[in-house]
């Protein structure tokens, strides 16, 4: 795919790897990681992968979510805090395996 056009493009068609799981109890990560360099850079360039967007996306704190990003893997790892312990009575992703869904969906 050629990401010379600057029409918004799905998060998803620019990663070779998209995914979400637990990172313990409480918390759930994401994990991004871009197809190539072009798709890295323009992914850090949008402002899509914050704070701001991803709180509205999680309905979580901004300063609750935590963004690392690593040039070196072009991957970028993001953590939330889940809605409720995994495993309790309310949980409904016991893995955190489908949280990643919304994220897939940003036009970058």
């Amino acid at each position: 795919m050629s990401l010379s056009a600057r029409e918004p493009v799905r998060l998803d068609e620019m990663t070779c790897m998209l995914r979400s799981k637990n990172a313990g109890t409480f918390t759930t990560t994401f994990d991004v990681i871009a197809a190539d360099e072009q798709a890295y850079a323009r992914i850090e360039a949008s402002e899509q992968i914050s704070p701001e967007v991803l709180a509205g996306l999680y309905s979580v704190a901004p300063e609750e979510v935590e963004i690392h990003w690593i040039p070196a893997l072009r991957a970028v790892k993001i953590n939330i805090p889940r809605p409720c312990s995994t495993g309790a009575p309310a949980d409904r992703d016991v893995y955190g395996c489908q949280q990643h869904a919304p994220l897939a969906g940003l036009r970058i």
